[in-house]
């Protein structure tokens, strides 16, 4: 347990900090798997939808530093990728 005001004070922030990246990181998991589940369902408009509504959740993760931004970059190819690639 933190003994300094000053360190109670940074115990309090991380715990914030800690919640609002869950939250963020949740949210850019739940866009690449409803991206992930239109490539296997077949659907190529639904998943070119999914992917116009997943990259900017991507590139925001990147910019608030959860992922570091290549790889950001290389999952918003992959799937782009993979989208281009169906039939």
């Amino acid at each position: 347990m933190a003994n300094h005001k000053s360190a109670q004070k940074r115990a309090r922030q991380t715990e914030r900090r800690t919640a609002v990246n869950t939250a963020r990181r949740s949210r850019v998991r739940g866009s690449i798997k409803k991206v992930e589940e239109a490539i296997t369902s077949g659907d190529k408009n639904a998943a070119q939808a999914a992917l116009r509504a997943a990259q900017p959740e991507i590139q925001r993760g990147a910019i608030k530093r959860l992922v570091p931004k290549n790889t950001a970059a290389r999952r918003v190819s992959r799937l782009a990728a993979r989208i281009k690639a169906m039939a």
